[in-house]
């Protein structure tokens, strides 16, 4: 039904991505000592300087040919990676849609032309990528985007609107879905992948949406007659359903769909650690297992994309990452709520208090989990059409 013919008793991490752990976990202690950044909880925050930093160190592209900048090493070795990062919620916007998604796509289905203008300046943190895939009035519905491309002398022109496209207002460029054709019956045809350098375009208007306390990463991106030539197509023209859906294991899957409030449970723990009181260690018991079980699912994913695994391709896993997306998005949750209830405090977002700070972080950025990623209504859509398909 779901994670079908996998063993997790045999999910164990090789050496070299526990030797990778040891590396990060060092290199982290060493920033955050220098304090080179504050850790702030509910988003990664956008810090070229540290992303900079990660690159040289070669831990962005670490799966990718080496050709490109990659050091070709295991999705087992950037799992560690990346849990290290969110452990102590490291800002790695500037790479991160770059690393987890727009690289791997470029890699299957980009051209020769644009993985050589854009994975290196990848691997290297001098490019920031973001991703335009939502639209007013669609939520996570993709096949029903109304961003129009139309074919013109040398490449397309493209208009309309993306919403929630987070740190649009900081990228360099994003992966734009549109429609390259008419729509028809098959909502599914005519979708094509453009690559819109935002900085450098005409027509390109970005607006902020605004958290409670005023700050934002989520953006309206507005295109207006923008053009793009016809080098920067990603892949087929027609067959961008195809390839955007084939990205939504790497968007759903990872830890940062259920560790972006794991530093405030480090602290939870750390208030509790003298407690004798009963309901206070049941409720820490069971966010502990849930998280193990979480991370072992995300685990199994990453271990069947491993191209060493000999399945990436041959298995579709978009159903079991999004089972981890919205089993994940509840239980980042539940940590907010166990906070609440166990601790008397008034968090604040200046408070001095570590967990007083991460508490207030975590409930203003709270509903951003339900939709990053894909809203949980469409979620559950895709999970229950694969359990009834598998009851007939």
């Amino acid at each position: 039904m779901f994670f079908e013919n996998i063993d997790f008793s045999s999910l164990e991490l090789p050496p070299a991505a526990l030797k990778l752990r040891d590396e990060v976990r060092a290199f982290l202690r060493q920033e955050i000592a220098a304090g080179s950044f504050v850790p702030h909880l509910g988003h990664a925050e956008f810090d070229s300087a540290f992303t900079k930093k990660v690159a040289a160190r070669g831990w962005i592209g670490l799966t990718w040919p080496k050709q490109y900048g990659g050091q070709e090493r295991s999705y087992l070795e950037r799992f560690v990676m990346t849990e290290e990062m969110l452990a102590v919620a490291a800002p790695c916007a500037a790479h991160w849609f770059g690393d987890r998604q727009t690289g791997p796509s470029l890699l299957r289905y980009g051209s020769d032309y644009l993985k050589d203008k854009y994975l290196p300046a990848i691997t290297r943190g001098e490019m920031a990528f973001a991703l335009g895939m939502s639209e007013p009035g669609s939520g996570s519905d993709l096949a029903s985007v109304r961003t129009r491309a139309e074919p013109v002398d040398g490449g397309w022109r493209v208009t309309g609107q993306k919403v929630w496209t987070s740190w649009a207002h900081k990228a360099d460029a994003f992966f734009v879905l549109c429609r390259t054709a008419p729509l028809t019956e098959d909502r599914h045809a005519g979708l094509s992948q453009l690559i819109v350098e935002i900085k450098n375009s005409s027509g390109v208007t970005v607006r902020p949406i605004r958290f409670m306390n005023g700050n934002h990463h989520f953006n309206e991106v507005f295109l207006d007659n923008v053009f793009v030539p016809d080098d920067h197509v990603v892949g087929e023209v027609g067959q961008g359903w195809k390839q955007i859906t084939s990205e939504l294991a790497l968007e759903r899957s990872g830890p940062e769909r259920f560790m972006t409030t794991f530093p405030l449970l480090v602290e939870l723990v750390r208030r509790l650690a003298k407690s004798d009181d009963a309901r206070a260690q049941e409720m820490v018991g069971r966010l502990t297992a849930r998280l193990w079980t979480l991370r072992r699912m995300s685990l199994a994913i990453a271990l069947a994309l491993d191209p060493s695994s000999g399945k990436q391709g041959s298995v579709d896993l978009a159903t079991e990452a999004a089972l981890v997306k919205d089993m994940g998005t509840f239980y980042e949750r539940e940590i907010i709520d166990a906070a609440r209830v166990l601790v008397t405090v008034e968090p604040t977002m200046d408070a001095a208090d570590t967990f007083e700070r991460y508490l207030a972080e975590c409930i203003v950025s709270a509903p951003v989990s339900t939709i990053r990623g894909g809203t949980t209504q469409v979620l559950r859509t895709l999970i229950a059409r694969r359990l009834l398909g598998s009851l007939k």
